[in-house]
């Protein structure tokens, strides 16, 4: 008998386990190391304050559970996760590994993303009319949004598509893009649209000749290594998705109704996107299909804390971060946005009461946030599938006081308070 034959009993499974070993190491590698608060001035006592907040909430039925990861320094200090998964038709223990429907979370992480790429190629001007990418967009005022109105919310377009007439398919939804009126002059009225970041997703799909799903992964995703994010998941990831709720859940909003959803009604959404009309898309759109985990976002939010660059991956250049996230004046009340972020508006409740103008993030629908505070060099991802499991869970209130205890934990006051005080000069300044 050969020597290979004798030592392959031993050998292959050892093979087996260094090849595992080294995937793992590889995967590591993409993540922020983890580090003890105090190691980057922050309480660690202070942090955990949090735990009984969420906890009533989940206990009051708020939500089912939820991830939390907060970053300082360029280390997480704080990962942990909260309740349940799924509480029907079984329960399942929320994991950290836990991946989420991200919602309109889509609109900065993938989307707006996208278009700064195309603009520091030079493929897109943010003063352009969408309509020299779209052509068929024209009359009536359309042919004069421009790519920066939608990005900030202002182009006249209206909250979503009314949903009562049936269509299926991306095809449809650009045909109906297409025809959508404006509600109001362009550049006039901040209304906050998920019709301007389909337009978007259209906008990269021409201009690149990728899909948005495709562009996003090739030049955002793949490059940082977040390999738990993107459109469409696969199956194979299911029993990791967070649930929302039932197809005839989903059929009750922006005018469609549950009686459309015929024997599909009492199938879990696991997996596919709960926004209806990204759904109708077949989950790819610019405004919601995108899906996640707390690690992943956490790679994204470092990657803008350094000025566009990750681990030798440079996604966008210090210069586009900036144009990103400088603030715009939106309304007549003093509110603000950036391309995709939202700064100070009413859809910024959850920075809390403590991060300082100037600091950015979004929200999205299925109960996911994100929040960045240059000036504390800190980050907070909030991950919850707070519509599982009949729609009716609400974090507004929690993301807020989560937003707070984070904020609070930073203990260096010399850095904090000087950092806020530049924000605010120039946050006046831009005013």
């Amino acid at each position: 008998m050969a020597l290979s034959n004798l030592l392959s009993p031993i050998i292959r499974p050892t093979l087996r386990v260094a090849f595992v070993l080294l995937v793992s190491a590889h995967i590591l590698s993409a993540q922020l190391p983890q580090g003890r608060p105090q190691q980057v001035s922050v309480s660690a006592a202070q942090l955990a304050t949090m735990d009984a907040v969420i906890n009533e909430a989940t206990q009051q039925q708020k939500l089912p559970g939820a991830v939390v990861l907060v970053g300082r320094k360029g280390r997480v200090v704080w990962q942990k996760a909260y309740g349940s998964r799924t509480v029907d038709p079984t329960r399942e223990a929320m994991t950290i590994d836990t991946i989420f429907d991200l919602a309109s979370l889509t609109k900065v992480v993938a989307t707006a993303t996208s278009i700064m790429i195309l603009v520091e190629r030079g493929k897109v001007r943010l003063s352009d009319p969408v309509s020299q990418y779209i052509p068929e967009l024209k009359g009536e005022g359309r042919e004069r949004v421009t790519i920066e109105e939608l990005l900030i919310h202002r182009s006249g377009y209206a909250p979503d598509f009314d949903l009562r007439e049936q269509w299926v398919g991306y095809d449809e939804a650009i045909k109906r893009l297409i025809a959508e009126p404006l509600r109001t002059p362009p550049g006039t009225r901040f209304v906050y649209s998920d019709i301007n970041y389909i337009a978007l997703g259209e906008v990269v799909k021409r201009v690149s000749g990728m899909s948005l799903d495709s562009f996003a992964k090739t030049n955002i995703f793949d490059p940082l290594k977040m390999r738990d994010t993107g459109f469409r998941p696969a199956v194979s990831l299911q029993s990791r998705i967070a649930p929302t709720e039932k197809r005839r859940g989903q059929l009750s909003y922006l005018g469609d109704s549950p009686t459309n959803s015929g024997s599909d009604g009492d199938v879990w959404l696991r997996g596919q996107v709960h926004d209806p009309t990204s759904f109708r898309m077949n989950g790819v759109a610019g405004h919601a299909g995108l899906f996640s985990t707390a690690t992943d976002l956490s790679i994204y939010c470092q990657m803008i804390l350094n000025g566009g660059e990750y681990k030798g991956a440079r996604i966008l250049s210090p210069a586009s971060v900036a144009e990103m996230t400088r603030p715009r004046l939106v309304n007549n009340v003093g509110g603000t946005r950036g391309l995709g972020w939202d700064i100070n508006t009413s859809f910024s409740t959850n920075r809390g009461d403590l991060f300082p103008l100037g600091s950015f993030g979004h929200t999205g629908f299925t109960g996911t946030s994100i929040w960045i505070d240059p000036a504390s060099e800190m980050f907070l991802v909030f991950l919850s599938n707070r519509v599982h499991p009949n729609g009716k869970g609400d974090v507004g209130p929690l993301r807020g006081r989560v937003a707070s205890i984070v904020a609070a934990s930073a203990t260096d006051a010399e850095l904090v308070t000087r950092a806020r005080n530049e924000y605010a000069s120039y946050y006046s300044a831009v005013l």
